[in-house]
C-alpha cells in the first residue's frame, strides 16, 4: 500500500473475499535522497495515508524496511546507468527486485498465499501452454504492463491485480464508497527518490561526483559549443541545451568515452531497429523464429507494428514497420501480441546485443 488510491482500492476489493494485510515499504530516508520527500510517492504522509486506509478497512498494517536492497538494486543502478550514458527506468527495477521479489519472499515467509498490488494490469492462465499470461489493463490510459515485463511465472502465480479490470474513475469510486481518505488524491508522476525531477542534482549529491563540462559536437565531430556535464542530457532532448545554433538541435548520441554530446536534427533521431538484452519471456516461451508483434521503447509510447527476431545468444532484435523516434539505450523494449505481453528487455546497441 503506497498511500495512493489504487493500492487502497485494491485492498478494499480484496477484503470482500480474502483475509488481507496491508503493507507499506520503507525504501529510503531523507538522508538517502538528500531532499524533502513531501512531493514523492513514498513520503511520511503517504505512510500515514496507507495506515489510515488500513484502519478504515479494519485490516492489520505493517511497514517493512527494504532500504538496503532498494539502494543496491534501484538507486545505485540508476546512478550507474546515467553515469555510463544510459537512460534507465527505475520503476521497472523497483517492481522486479523489490515488489515482486523481496516483498513476495517476505510474504511467503509469513505464510501469505498471495501478494496484491494496485497496478492496472491483468493476468490469466492458459491451460494449453500451462503458463500465466500478463495482460494490459482495461483502461488504456492507465495500463502499467510495460513496467512489469520482468515478472516470472512463479511471481505471476502468486500475485493478484484487483483493479486491472477497472478504469481510474471506477477505482476512485470504490475508494469513495469505502470512505477512504485518499479517494481524491492525485497520482504521483515523479521518480519517487528524485521528486523534483533534477536527476543530475541527485546523482552528483548522492555519489559525491562532479561531471565536467565537455563539447557539443555535430555528427561529423565539429565542435559546436560546451555542455554542462554529460549526465544532464538524454537522447531526444531539445530544451535546456544552453546553446543557440540558429536552428532546432537535439541530442542524438552521448559519447561517454570522450565526454561529448552529439547534436543533430529531429530527423536524425529516427531509426527502425532496436536491440535488447536481459530479455524476459513472460506469457510464452522464447520463440525460435521471427514473429509479428507490436512493440514500444518507452512507457508513454503507443505500441507500433514490428517483427521480432530472436538472436542465438538470447537477446532480441525488433524491426519496426516505420522508423521510431529516439530509441534510447537503457529504456525498456517491450513486445505485445494484442493485449498480451510477450517479452521485454533493455534497449542496447547492436554491438552489445550481438556479443
Amino acid at each position: 500500500m503506497s498511500g495512493g488510491v489504487d493500492s487502497s482500492a485494491a485492498a478494499a476489493i480484496l477484503k470482500e473475499e480474502y483475509e488481507v494485510t496491508g503493507v507499506t515499504l520503507r525504501l529510503f530516508t531523507n538522508e538517502d535522497i538528500q531532499l524533502d520527500r513531501s512531493r514523492s510517492c513514498c513520503s511520511l504522509d503517504d505512510v500515514e495515508d496507507a495506515r489510515s486506509v488500513a484502519n478504515r478497512l479494519d485490516i492489520p498494517f505493517y511497514v517493512y524496511n527494504f532500504g538496503d536492497r532498494f539502494r543496491e538494486c534501484v538507486i545505485d543502478k540508476f546512478n550507474n546507468s546515467y553515469i555510463n550514458g544510459l537512460t534507465p527506468n527505475p520503476c521497472i527495477d523497483c517492481n522486479r527486485f523489490i515488489k515482486f521479489d523481496a516483498l513476495l519472499k517476505r510474504a511467503e515467509l509469513l505464510g501469505q498465499d498471495y501478494i496484491a498490488t494496485g497496478h492496472y494490469v491483468r493476468k490469466r492462465y492458459d491451460e494449453k501452454t500451462g503458463r500465466y499470461q500478463l495482460l494490459k489493463g482495461i483502461d488504456p490510459a492507465k495500463d502499467q504492463s510495460y513496467v512489469l515485463y520482468g515478472m516470472t511465472q512463479q511471481q505471476l502465480a502468486k500475485t493478484l491485480f484487483p483493479i486491472g479490470e477497472l478504469t481510474k474513475p471506477q477505482t476512485r469510486a470504490i475508494a469513495e464508497k469505502y470512505g477512504l481518505v485518499n479517494a481524491g488524491k492525485p497520482d504521483s508522476q515523479d521518480i519517487c527518490f528524485v521528486p523534483d525531477g533534477d536527476y543530475a542534482r541527485f546523482i552528483e549529491s548522492y555519489t559525491g561526483k562532479k561531471f565536467p563540462c565537455g563539447e557539443f559536437v555535430d555528427k561529423e565531430g565539429k565542435v559546436l559549443g560546451q555542455h554542462g556535464g554529460i549526465i544532464r542530457y538524454t537522447v531526444g532532448q531539445r530544451k535546456g541545451l544552453g546553446i543557440a545554433l540558429g536552428k532546432p538541435a537535439y541530442v542524438v548520441e552521448k559519447d561517454i568515452e570522450n565526454n561529448r554530446v552529439v547534436l543533430g536534427s529531429n530527423e536524425d533521431l529516427f531509426g527502425d531497429t532496436a536491440y535488447a538484452y536481459d530479455v524476459n519471456w513472460v506469457s510464452c516461451e522464447c520463440v525460435q523464429s521471427p514473429v509479428r508483434v507490436c512493440a514500444r521503447v518507452r512507457y508513454n509510447q503507443k505500441e507500433q507494428p514490428a517483427t521480432l527476431y530472436p538472436l542465438e545468444n538470447g537477446n532480441i532484435k525488433v524491426v519496426f514497420d516505420k522508423p521510431q523516434r529516439a530509441i534510447t539505450f537503457g529504456q525498456a523494449l517491450v513486445c505485445y501480441d494484442g493485449e498480451m505481453l510477450v517479452c521485454g528487455g533493455t534497449c542496447c546497441s547492436s554491438t552489445l546485443a550481438l556479443k
